[in-house]
């Protein structure tokens, strides 16, 4: 079965294949642009508008995406990494919030990416007092102006962040009160709810975020200023994006994956990136060997970790560093060197794996993204 065959007519194609893949080195990542750009119109449907969105960087970690979502104009942005937040500062970002402790030396990365783009506004989380401090210190001590932080909010993740309770009100205070620093607003990120059930993840969502809506009016009414709250992903983005006091940061939206898509069947989002593998061996027994290892398609999911397009009842059974063999009842259809396209279960961690993506549009090669976000520290 050849699945990359050129002479093909686009309009005959699924969506997926390319018509010119045998110039795909594979493992590859393909994007396909008309499907980003489907994303991005419905992110910015359910939030109403550009001014209501800071969406996560750390999907992509490509230039070309944030120059998409600057044209539609969307200026602020939240990364995770000195690496991430470096390119989109070259791409001319406006607003960026760098949604990570910063310790160590990405202290002094961040001061320093603050001097080299001083166009840029820039902020950061802090939930602990001791690495606040240490914070003003070095805004102090290297020049880097005024840095806007905010309180990072734990909301029943129990990853980073404090509760929304008299300690959050204490470190937005010593905040208030260092040099070089000045309150942010609250960051709440919500990443643990993701119900399949939409009801019930609303009523988790709404539940967890009772709490911080409080400590917002309680520093208000203390004479503090409270510019913005930053809250939610993906899963929860539709309902934060019914407040209108909030910015919402959605991230996988922009490529989708096979996780949310079988799990959040109620957000519309299309899969934008998917990974193209080629048959490397064919060892017998209903049995395919792939070129799709850990070093390809993220691995820290349990299997399966792609869901094939072309070839749905493929089930795994080996996944090693370079290799994926699975079992599939249609072996015989296929020939050593013939193409499956697969749709990630997380593709945040997948881009991270390749270098490039082949941009594809209507079935065609238009050309290659670099991943070049893919590092975390930075050079200036």
């Amino acid at each position: 079965m050849q699945t990359s065959d050129s002479a093909t007519p686009s309009t005959l194609r699924p969506w997926f294949e390319v018509g010119d893949a045998a110039s795909i080195a594979s493992p590859a990542l393909l994007v396909y642009r008309d499907r980003v750009e489907e994303n991005l119109r419905l992110m910015l449907a359910i939030a109403g508008g550009p001014e209501r969105l800071r969406p996560h960087i750390k999907t992509h970690k490509m230039r070309e995406m944030v120059d998409l979502q600057l044209a539609l104009g969307i200026t602020r942005f939240k990364c995770a990494t000195l690496s991430e937040a470096a390119m989109a500062a070259r791409a001319g970002a406006p607003d960026l919030l760098l949604a990570y402790p910063p310790v160590g030396p990405a202290l002094e990365g961040l001061v320093a990416l603050m001097a080299a783009f001083p166009q840029t506004k820039w902020s950061v989380l802090c939930d602990d007092a001791d690495a606040v401090r240490k914070l003003s210190n070095q805004v102090i001590r290297l020049r880097g102006g005024v840095l806007e932080v905010l309180v990072d909010l734990d909301l029943g993740q129990h990853r980073t962040g404090v509760p929304a309770g008299p300690e959050a009100v204490r470190l937005y205070m010593l905040v208030a009160s260092l040099p070089g620093l000045r309150p942010g607003g609250l960051h709440a990120y919500d990443g643990h709810i993701s119900d399949a059930d939409p009801v019930v993840r609303a009523a988790a969502c709404e539940s967890a975020f009772q709490p911080v809506a409080a400590l917002r009016r309680q520093l208000v009414e203390a004479g503090l200023p409270v510019p913005r709250v930053v809250a939610g992903g993906s899963p929860t983005f539709p309902n934060h994006a019914r407040r209108a006091d909030v910015e919402c940061s959605p991230g996988t939206c922009v490529f989708w994956d096979a996780g949310y898509t079988s799990k959040l069947p109620d957000i519309p989002f299309v899969p934008a990136a998917l990974v193209l593998t080629r048959v490397v061996s064919k060892p017998g027994g209903n049995r395919l060997c792939l070129d799709l290892g850990h070093k390809a398609v993220a691995a820290e999911m349990p299997p399966p970790r792609v869901r094939f397009l072309n070839l749905a009842d493929a089930v795994p059974v080996l996944h090693s560093e370079e290799h994926l063999v699975v079992e599939t009842q249609r072996s015989s259809e296929f020939k050593v060197g013939d193409c499956l396209y697969g749709v990630p279960w997380h593709i945040c961690p997948t881009v991270a794996l390749h270098a490039e993506a082949v941009v594809v549009q209507r079935g065609r090669i238009i050309g290659r993204w670099p991943v070049a976000a893919r590092g975390r520290g930075v050079s200036l």
